[in-house]
């Protein structure tokens, strides 16, 4: 009887707490979205089940010298595994929608007015004494609206590392939920006329503009804005090394076997944090809120934009696409295609989605740059 005492005590079963049975479900829950709903699965598949390896008692595998600690120390605590996912993402994408239409660069842009509204909500509710952020902690829970999961867990690395598993949660959600949140903000902002406009083709884009492109863009804000070239420059260097077309065995292991390594480590040292301790927590429940205000506005001001362009073009933009600016590439741009398809059956956006699509991403690098510089000192 001793025995089997000894047995049990010892067993994960009889430590474990009800915030650890909590997050084991939690972490199934990830699986399950990833698994039979394919919501974001290179992320969530990971995520989910180092959530479920940390919540394990007994298991130091998340904790001192455990595996997914020393990752999340080695990768995400200095940054490293965003760097390298954006360079992965710079070399799948393609820069021609932009060039060819560089008017959706405003759309990206406003697609990040989120991000900073966010920040002033996170502080106004701190103010007045219903949630507690500081200004950093802040910062890191608004570029959430920017719907880039690298950038926004280099931006809660550097800035908020106990928030950084509950934003990254929410930065991956809100972009897996991209179809299901994005239509009905578009719909509401928009009339079926609107939805309805058809846009030119887009003009053919010269190799020597891809090439010169991501080189002018990397010297010309990272000049400006140093803190913002770690994730732009890498962003950038992948892009050249797709465009350039003398390194294509780079160009390749960087679009498949580094990203995906990279990514399956990243999931796992952001799920090493969603520890009970860590996540089950009033914080928590607050950044899910903002986020999805965040992404919301971020959503919102891209169409308005588009409609506010469109006053003084003569060349209308249909401004659906400006919610593609919030740059979850390419989702965000696929959902734009499908709602102007769905109010007018031969209106094909995908490819003018795509620009501020695009746009969007290296709006939210210069966002996570600017709050990187006014907030870490």
């Amino acid at each position: 009887m001793d025995a089997l005492q000894q047995l049990w005590a010892g067993s994960g079963l009889a430590q474990m707490t009800p915030g650890q049975g909590l997050m084991i479900v939690i972490g199934l829950l990830l699986l399950y979205l990833a698994i039979v709903r394919k919501f974001e699965p290179l992320l969530l598949v990971t995520i989910g089940f180092g959530g479920i390896l940390s919540n394990i008692p007994g298991v130091e595998i998340a904790t001192g010298d455990g595996l997914l600690h020393m990752v999340y120390v080695v990768g995400i605590e200095t940054g490293a595994f965003p760097l390298i996912i954006f360079m992965g993402v710079g070399a799948m994408t393609d820069f021609g929608p932009l060039l060819a239409n560089p008017r959706t660069l405003f759309l990206g842009a406003a697609a990040q007015f989120g991000i900073f509204a966010t920040l002033l909500g996170a502080v106004a509710l701190s103010a007045t004494g219903v949630l507690e952020f500081d200004l950093k902690q802040a910062a890191a829970i608004g570029i959430i609206g920017g719907a880039d999961g690298p950038t926004a867990i280099f931006v809660a690395g550097k800035l908020a590392p106990e928030l950084l598993a509950a934003i990254a949660i929410a930065a991956y959600s809100y972009m897996a939920l991209v179809p299901i949140i994005q239509p009905p903000i578009m719909r509401a902002l928009t009339t079926q006329a609107e939805r309805e406009i058809t846009m030119l083709q887009l003009r053919e884009v010269s190799k020597a503009e891809k090439v010169v492109f991501p080189l002018l863009l990397l010297l010309l804000i990272a000049l400006l804005l140093p803190s913002a070239a770690p994730l732009l420059g890498m962003f950038c260097f992948g892009n050249l090394m797709r465009e350039c077309g003398v390194v294509d065995r780079l160009t390749d292991t960087t679009q498949n076997a580094l990203i995906n390594i990279v990514t399956i480590f990243l999931g796992l040292g952001v799920g090493s944090k969603l520890s009970a301790e860590a996540f089950l927590n009033t914080q928590t429940l607050g950044i899910l809120m903002l986020g999805m205000v965040a992404f919301a506005i971020g959503t919102a001001s891209g169409v308005l934009m588009a409609k506010g362009m469109n006053l003084l073009s003569k060349t209308p933009i249909n401004p659906i696409i400006g919610a593609a600016g919030v740059s979850a590439v390419p989702m965000a741009a696929r959902v734009a295609n499908k709602v102007g398809l769905e109010a007018n059956s031969s209106n094909y956006l995908l490819m003018h989605a795509m620009g501020p699509n695009v746009a969007g991403v290296i709006g939210s690098a210069v966002a996570a740059g600017i709050l990187i510089q006014f907030t870490a000192g």
